[in-house]
């Protein structure tokens, strides 16, 4: 394995110990929260699942922009790049529609343990997401001005590998905050 992707695999790492602390805090007060607002009253499972399947259809575009790094078509490289970007921020889209609904509704970090939990642990994924975004965006600038014409590259496939897995990340985070409420 090449320094960079053992470096990108360490981060993971990391980062995973982290979402696992806060998806397990989540779970841990889940049960706490007897008044006020709570997963299953206050969010949309189906509204978010649909932006979610930008986020998942992002990992497949991505997937195919390497595909096209392996068969040196830079055109669609820069393709998939821009596809996988759009897609990213349409989730995010979804996720800035879903804070600001609730904030409206005064469902706030500071309201409740469940609030605090998922505006904690959804931003801190939203981050990540906003992260990756900038790190395709600069690979996207990069291959617009004629680097990576494959067939490999350490950056592409270290980007690739951080992106899928913000994307199973939030499986994960969706499962327990969206599906688990309503079971």
């Amino acid at each position: 394995m090449n320094k960079n992707k053992m470096l990108v695999s360490f981060f993971i790492v990391s980062e995973s110990i982290f979402f696992l602390m806060l998806i397990l805090a989540y779970v841990n007060f889940h049960r706490s929260v007897t008044e006020g607002p709570t997963a299953a009253n206050s969010l949309n499972p189906i509204k978010t699942g649909v932006f979610s399947l930008f986020l998942l259809a992002s990992s497949l575009t991505i997937w195919f922009a390497g595909i096209s790094l392996k068969k040196k078509n830079h055109k669609m490289l820069c393709t998939w790049l821009l596809l996988t970007i759009l897609l990213g921020v349409t989730f995010l889209f979804g996720q800035g529609l879903e804070w600001v609904g609730l904030i409206k509704q005064n469902i706030t970090i500071s309201r409740n343990v469940f609030g605090t939990t998922f505006f904690t642990l959804t931003g801190f994924h939203g981050f990540h997401v906003t992260v990756g975004l900038i790190m395709l965006l600069i690979l996207l600038g990069l291959a617009l001005a004629g680097d990576f014409k494959g067939p490999e590259s350490d950056a592409v496939e270290s980007v690739s590998i951080y992106w899928h897995f913000v994307d199973g990340v939030w499986i994960v985070v969706f499962s327990v905050i969206y599906l688990w409420a309503f079971l």
